[in-house]
C-alpha cells in the first residue's frame, strides 16, 4: 500500500509543492510519526488492512537492518585490516614463502622454496631456468608424499661451477597417477617492508627484487 502524500505533508515531513526533490533518510521516529498520521487521516470506508500495516513495518525494519549490517561489516573489515597490519609489521626482516614462479639466488644465500603435491608421486623435480628460458639446473626430488615438499639450490651447476647471483625462473612437476603434472611453487624471500596504502589489495609485503605479494597469499613464515 503506498504512503498517503497528504499525510506526509500534514506531518510536516515534506513541502506541499516541492520545487526539487532531495533524497532524505527516514529515521525510526519520523517513520512512526508518519504511520500515525497515515492511520489518522485514512479513508474511514477503506481502513488500512493489518497486512498492509505490517508489510510497511517489515520494509522499514529490513531497510534499517541492512543499513546496520553494512556498518557492522565496514567496522569488521577495518578491524581485520588493522589486525593484519599488526601481524605483517612483525614480518619485516623475516622470510616468508609465497606462490611465485621466480626465486632469488644470492651470494651467501641459496634459492629455496617448496612445491605443493596434492597426491603422492614416484618422482618430483624442480627446474631452474635463466631469464631467457634456458635450463640451468634440474633438482630431482624423487618419490614424495602429498603435502609441501621443500627444495634448495645453492647455485652449483652440473659441471661444478656456480651460477651468477640473480633472479631465476622456477618450474616444478611430478608424475601423478602416471601423468606429468605441473605443480605450484612457493618461493622463500625476505620481507623488506610492509605497504598499507592499497585498500583493494589489503596489506602487501615488499620482497625486494622479487616484487610484492599480498599478505593473504603467504603460505609459510620462517
Amino acid at each position: 500500500m503506498a504512503l498517503d502524500i497528504n499525510a506526509i505533508q500534514q506531518a510536516g515531513l515534506a513541502p506541499a509543492e516541492p520545487a526539487t526533490r532531495e533524497k532524505q533518510e527516514l529515521g525510526q521516529e519520523q517513520f512512526l510519526k508518519l504511520m500515525t498520521e497515515q492511520i489518522t487521516h485514512q479513508d474511514p470506508t477503506k481502513p488500512m488492512e493489518n497486512g498492509d500495516f505490517l508489510a510497511q513495518m517489515a520494509q522499514f525494519s529490513m531497510a534499517e537492518g541492512i543499513g546496520s549490517l553494512q556498518e557492522s561489516f565496514k567496522d569488521f573489515a577495518g578491524s581485520m585490516i588493522s589486525s593484519q597490519s599488526l601481524e605483517a609489521s612483525n614480518l619485516v626482516g623475516r622470510s616468508v614463502a609465497a606462490l611465485n614462479s621466480q626465486g632469488l639466488l644470492e651470494v651467501a644465500s641459496p634459492l629455496t622454496g617448496s612445491i605443493k603435491l596434492n597426491a603422492s608421486t614416484s618422482n618430483a623435480s624442480v627446474t631452474i631456468l635463466n631469464q631467457n628460458g634456458g635450463v640451468v639446473k634440474t633438482l630431482n626430488l624423487g618419490a614424495q608424499s602429498a603435502g609441501m615438499v621443500k627444495f634448495e639450490w645453492d647455485g652449483q651447476l652440473d659441471d661444478g661451477s656456480y651460477a651468477m647471483p640473480g633472479i631465476y625462473k622456477v618450474e616444478a612437476e611430478a608424475d601423478v597417477n602416471g601423468k606429468n603434472t605441473a605443480l605450484e611453487s612457493y618461493i622463500s624471500a625476505k620481507v623488506e617492508s610492509v605497504d598499507l596504502g592499497d585498500p583493494k589489495r589489503g596489506v602487501v609485503l615488499n620482497l625486494g627484487e622479487l616484487g610484492s605479494v599480498e599478505f593473504s597469499k603467504v603460505k609459510q613464515v620462517f
